[in-house]
């Protein structure tokens, strides 16, 4: 791996599992200008997507995370927090051992991670996710005050 400061390369000093096994945490140290940063190594999930208007795509944790962060903006939810929901939701895609998987249904998983980290950023990722009109708004409001 080359360094981000320097483009020289690195030495790995450290590496460790991250708690649930899913990414090993490397720490690295430039040889040059000796510039220290953490990096994660974690297995790619080969999955593709299918889009509501039928079309496919590859699984993007990355567009994935930048949705939940969207809908997490301004609420008491840390990065870890949205790591550790996105590892849970990739943990069960995973589980299901498919090629292909709606993007209704990661929709869904994510939404209930969500439930229990956030009630407001769940209804904000449910809002956009569900098309909702101020009556289905309503409703699903009215569902998670009981």
């Amino acid at each position: 791996m080359k360094c981000p400061t320097c483009s020289s390369e690195t030495r790995v000093l450290e590496s460790r599992d991250i708690s649930d096994s899913t990414a090993i945490r490397r720490r690295r140290e430039c040889k040059d200008c000796e510039h220290r940063f953490t990096t994660y190594e974690r297995p790619e999930l080969s999955v593709r997507v299918v889009k509501k208007d039928g079309t496919r795509e590859e699984f993007d944790q990355d567009k994935l995370k930048k949705g939940i962060m969207k809908s997490c903006e301004k609420r008491p939810v840390s990065n870890e927090d949205v790591e550790e929901l996105i590892r849970n939701v990739v943990k069960k895609i995973r589980r299901k051992g498919i090629n292909e998987i709606d993007s209704t249904e990661i929709g869904s998983l994510v939404m209930e991670e969500l439930k229990d980290l956030d009630k407001v950023a769940y209804i904000r990722f449910a809002s956009v996710y569900k098309s909702f009109d101020l009556e289905s708004l309503e409703k699903e409001i009215k569902t998670i005050k009981r």
